[in-house]
């Protein structure tokens, strides 16, 4: 009914640009649009300044959500909620590695990618997939027409890795053209031009490590940027937020009380990660140019929707903590979502909250495959104002224990696993510094919060919606 609907209110010229729902029919299978998704690691929001190609030929045409979160901090868990449009608590991939995480984890004959193939489309990865994948076999997931994914561990090195190829493992070396960005950029604009005039709609996946540290061995390091982008940031300063190492964690539950004030070393570490994160970006910016005139001399840019985000934020030294991602704070778990074509708006900006279970839910109902998930996520074509979203954490460590959180547009209300409580006006205190757990005059509103999260811990579906 609701297709019917936009059909008759389009013939009636009623639907007019900036409408406030953005609904589509599903496509005829004639007109459906290619769909490149482009997926950063481990990329705060913030970051998005530096992007200025991206910015330019995504942000000015197309639509930015300015509230997009992910249901996990993590990689393989949100990596994951892309891949199926769930919850962790459904699709079961719920940390990196060990026995509830890692690519072993999920079902990968029921993935996004299977449902296009399934529907007639040519499906390409390029780049990072889920943690782990090739440590056993390097062969292709299902669901893939290509595949051009990176190898653990040498998936966290940017000179020096290894890709499989169709399940062909190949090494790239440590020469300037090696620059692993640059790498899959150019094996993403070769896939895109030779699917142009195929007749056989494309979905493509490019997933660059960038801005992710650089890990060989047991090692952490900051990222290399590209040769020719190496000095670029380095006058750049850490950004200046109320939350950089917070010098009252009193409100905080007990394992961030137990975090001490940053030495000078962790300050100089978070600087050195800050500075070269933004370095590498600035070859994701050339990758996101390289393809658009890719898409554009092909004559795909204007039936190709294409998705810019990432799978988690960083942190920087906030609330003391030095580096990592896991935690429901905003620097991990809000993440820059950018989508042009497919009747998203101009330069439009969208204020309403969404997550990353709804990338797949989009892709879904903008190509007309059909999913054999039940999925948690609504369409970003039809956003809504008023929404609480779950936020999850499960147990890594001690230091980070599990947790369930809920987030609206004013509150983020927290329980975790060890019995704290947090609680956030996020209007008035958006850098979370004073939680408001134990404040009596807010009573009915963390009654309110509570019952919601009870209903979202385990939601499945519509329920979660």
């Amino acid at each position: 009914m609701r297709s019917l609907l936009w059909i008759v209110l389009a013939a009636a010229g009623l639907l007019l640009p900036g409408s406030p729902s953005l609904q589509a029919p599903a496509p005829a299978a004639a007109s459906r649009p290619n769909i490149l998704v482009i997926m950063t690691d481990d990329q705060r929001a913030d970051d998005q300044r530096v992007l200025s190609r991206t910015r330019a030929l995504l942000e000015a045409k197309g639509t930015t959500f300015t509230n997009s979160f992910v249901a996990l901090a993590l990689c393989c868990p949100s990596r994951a909620t892309f891949l199926t449009g769930q919850y962790p608590h459904n699709h079961g991939v719920l940390a990196n590695s060990g026995p509830n995480g890692g690519y072993s984890r999920l079902d990968s004959s029921n993935t996004l990618a299977v449902w296009l193939q399934d529907a007639g489309y040519y499906t390409a990865h390029v780049g990072k997939y889920l943690n782990g994948y090739g440590t056993g076999s390097p062969d292709a997931p299902r669901g893939w027409s290509r595949w051009f994914g990176l190898i653990d561990p040498s998936t966290y090195r940017y000179f020096g890795y290894s890709v499989s190829v169709d399940g062909v493992p190949v090494t790239y070396g440590d020469s300037a053209g090696d620059y692993q960005t640059d790498v899959l950029a150019a094996e993403a604009e070769r896939i895109i031009r030779a699917r142009a005039g195929s007749g056989r709609p494309f979905f493509l996946s490019v997933a660059p490590l960038a801005p992710h540290l650089e890990r060989i061995g047991n090692k952490s390091s900051p990222p290399r940027p590209a040769p020719r982008h190496e000095h670029a940031f380095a006058d750049e300063p850490l950004p200046a937020t109320p939350s950089f190492d917070e010098p009252d964690v009193n409100d905080k539950p007990s394992h961030i009380r137990r975090l001490p004030s940053l030495a000078p070393t962790r300050k100089s570490r978070a600087l050195a990660n800050h500075q070269a994160r933004l370095a590498s970006l600035l070859a994701v910016d050339e990758m996101v140019a390289r393809l658009v005139k890719a898409l554009a001399d092909t004559g795909q840019l204007d039936r190709t929707v294409i998705f810019f985000t990432s799978d988690n934020g960083f942190f920087l030294g906030e609330h003391r903590i030095p580096d990592g991602k896991y935690f429901v704070y905003e620097e991990a778990v809000r993440v820059p979502l950018i989508v042009r074509g497919g009747g998203f708006a101009a330069g439009a900006r969208v204020e309403a909250l969404v997550s990353n279970i709804d990338l797949a839910p989009t892709i879904v109902a903008l190509t007309g495959a059909r999913p054999r998930r039940t999925m948690d996520g609504r369409s970003l074509l039809d956003p809504v104002k008023d929404r609480t979203l779950l936020i999850e954490g499960f147990h890594q460590s001690r230091a980070q224990p599990s947790f369930k959180a809920v987030r609206d547009a004013r509150w983020l209300y927290v329980e975790h696993a060890t019995g704290d409580r947090e609680l956030y006006e996020l209007r008035n205190d958006p850098h979370q510094l004073r939680s408001r757990h134990a404040a009596p005059a807010l009573s009915a509103v963390r009654q309110d919060l509570a019952g919601r999260l009870a209903r979202l811990r385990k939601c499945s579906g519509a329920s979660c919606r």
